[in-house]
């Protein structure tokens, strides 16, 4: 019923079905971020296992094409690989340590006494800052400190499970992903009117590309840092540096904080050797993290991505302030893919030839 108002124009009511559709749509739109937010966690490993599972699938082809394989069977050769490679990492890693633990250990009680008795670097740091007295006046406190971490090791304990449950996760889906990837694409791209089937295929072609030069990027920039800082401990003759360096290069492949972690374990190895090659160490990784933030990841992500170094820079600084470490991992390709999606948009406004020329207002295939 029309209502009139002071004017003398009537004012229809707004219909009951509009307002009812309304509310639903802002109840679903509250309840879509509800959702969104209990399963952001899965959501984030999905996006990781996306990630590695179009880094990996060019492997997984050419095991299939050249070996005459089976997908299924090629897929599992090439995560039997890539897991033995990780495995021989952390080898790496172990066998070195465990070799030098009896050594490690028989040397702990000699630190202690050059430091307490003021010998060695650690001994000059001790004296100069009276860092004994400190220890024999809060003894009681430290010990009280002591005993209450058990809560943080628990806490530890329950944080290494869901790490532990977040790679399994990350691995099976990636896995699916890399298996069964294939027939989602050719479905995806079948509901596609057939003019536009090869560009969808060129486009996410492309998009798979930008991942895979992006991974290309952040391995050789690892491997320089891996191989300058071999350089700079074994100079400084700090020991383990071929130990040290790798694990560097492996924590430089994570983003954000992966450098800053590395460096601290490079220096504090260091400081047991001598104040001065711990400084060292400690002003060449202030050095080097600069120029790998603002000139080396751009450039050579510019040309593994082919992304402008700045747009390179920017998209990093972004993705950082806007998700964190995971931001970091994925703004790069994230930038490569808008850029190719532009592309490809401004391509065809631009008049680009279509998959299959056509003649006459009837567009008859030429």
């Amino acid at each position: 019923m029309a209502v009139e108002l002071k004017d003398g124009r009537a004012r229809t009511p707004v219909p009951v079905r509009t307002i009812a559709a309304t509310i639903a749509m802002v109840l679903g739109t509250v309840l879509l971020l509800m959702i969104l937010r209990d399963v952001a966690r899965i959501l984030v490993w999905a996006a990781i296992a996306a990630f590695f599972a179009v880094a990996l699938t060019p492997l997984v082809n050419m095991a299939e094409n050249r070996l005459h394989l089976k997908r299924s069977v090629a897929t599992l050769l090439v995560y039997l690989v890539v897991l033995l490679l990780l495995a021989g990492l952390i080898t790496l890693f172990v066998t070195p340590l465990a070799r030098q633990y009896d050594d490690l250990s028989r040397s702990i009680p000699k630190y202690v006494e050059d430091a307490q008795a003021g010998r060695g670097p650690l001994g000059h740091l001790v004296t100069r800052y009276n860092i004994d007295d400190y220890l024999d006046k809060h003894q009681a406190d430290i010990r009280k400190s002591l005993t209450g971490l058990g809560v943080p090791a628990l806490h530890a304990v329950t944080v290494a499970g869901q790490l532990l449950l977040a790679a399994v996760s990350i691995i099976v889906l990636s896995f699916l992903m890399v298996l069964e990837g294939p027939k989602i694409m050719t479905a995806a791209v079948a509901q596609l009117p057939d003019q536009h089937q090869d560009r969808a295929r060129r486009v996410a072609a492309d998009c798979a590309r930008t991942i895979t030069g992006y991974i290309t990027g952040a391995l050789f920039i690892a491997a320089i840092c891996g191989v300058l800082t071999y350089v700079v401990l074994l100079v400084t003759g700090v020991p383990f540096a071929g130990v040290i360096a790798l694990f560097v290069a492996v924590c430089d492949l994570i983003p954000l904080v992966g450098a800053t972690i590395g460096a601290v374990v490079a220096v504090a190895a260091s400081a047991f050797t001598s104040i001065q090659a711990a400084i060292i160490v400690a002003v060449w990784f202030v050095i080097y993290q600069q120029l790998e933030n603002h000139l080396l990841q751009p450039v050579v992500q510019s040309r593994t991505v082919k992304l402008n170094p700045l747009a390179v820079l920017l998209s990093v600084l972004l993705g950082v302030e806007l998700a964190g470490i995971l931001g970091a991992l994925l703004a790069i390709p994230v930038a490569g893919i808008i850029q190719v999606l532009v592309r490809d948009i401004y391509d065809v406004r631009r008049g680009e030839l279509k998959p299959q020329p056509t003649v006459g207002e009837e567009k008859v295939p030429a």
